[in-house]
């Protein structure tokens, strides 16, 4: 365990970094952020998650749906989430050229955000619901080790966003013709994950619902994230950020 005493953190940045069971005693915290996995947080003896994840379901109703084990719900969750992409692909199609290619305070652009979306539907959905043990797509976008040690992975890929977003309605048509069709019973079923070494080793023993809501849930974190660089890149363009 690190212990720091009377340092100055001012405008430091953990990316990446586990913090469980941190204790943060004493501090001055203004105009903080937070962003990732948090349960359980206290903040001057209130636990406060119960708050943010009741305020994060008001403002974006498709959590619920997302969390739903009917099958009528996941499908209209998918239904919002690709509806959602979509406005998002023509906002950024009316912003200046090459405006998905630009990242905000080390964060991935646009572009980067649909093409790990493309390597999660190839780990989470073609892999771990349906079974199969295909390569990955060249264009996918995963963490660093796997792009090294997957096979079909390329780093080298540019794509531009049509390309990717040609490959991504190619996937969404396999999750709708799929979701139009399970019932409670299937997603109920231990999720047919290869016996390989393959990623991602840690769904073995998943059901094909709780791989299939890694799938939604990172459709809609990344959606998130993608929303709120863009508002970023907005506000420097129109010379509102310093």
């Amino acid at each position: 365990m690190r212990r720091f005493d009377d340092e100055d953190l001012t405008g430091a940045e953990f990316r990446e970094c586990d913090l469980s069971r941190t204790r943060l005693v004493g501090v001055v915290m203004q105009d903080a952020e937070i962003d990732g996995l948090v349960t359980n947080l206290v903040v001057n003896g209130v636990e406060v998650m119960s708050y943010v994840e009741a305020e994060l379901d008001r403002r974006h109703p498709v959590r619920l749906l997302i969390r739903s084990d009917e099958p009528a719900d996941l499908r209209e969750a998918w239904r919002h989430l690709r509806d959602d992409w979509a406005a998002t692909t023509e906002r950024v199609r009316s912003m200046p050229e090459n405006s998905e290619h630009h990242g905000v305070d080390g964060e991935w652009s646009m572009v980067e955000t649909l093409r790990h979306l493309v390597f999660v539907h190839d780990s989470w959905f073609r892999r771990c619901v349906l079974g199969l043990t295909e390569p990955f797509t060249a264009m996918g976008l995963g963490p660093p080790s796997v792009m090294d040690q997957e096979n079909g992975l390329d780093p080298s890929v540019r794509p531009s966003l049509g390309e990717v977003l040609a490959e991504r309605d190619r996937q969404a048509s396999g999750i709708g013709t799929w979701l139009a069709q399970v019932t409670s019973d299937q997603l109920a079923q231990p999720a047919p994950v290869p016996d390989d070494d393959r990623w991602p080793p840690y769904a073995k023993g998943r059901t094909v619902r709780q791989c299939l809501g890694t799938v939604l849930g990172e459709e809609w974190a990344h959606h998130r994230f993608c929303e709120r660089d863009l508002d970023k890149l907005s506000r420097q363009d129109s010379g509102l950020d310093s």
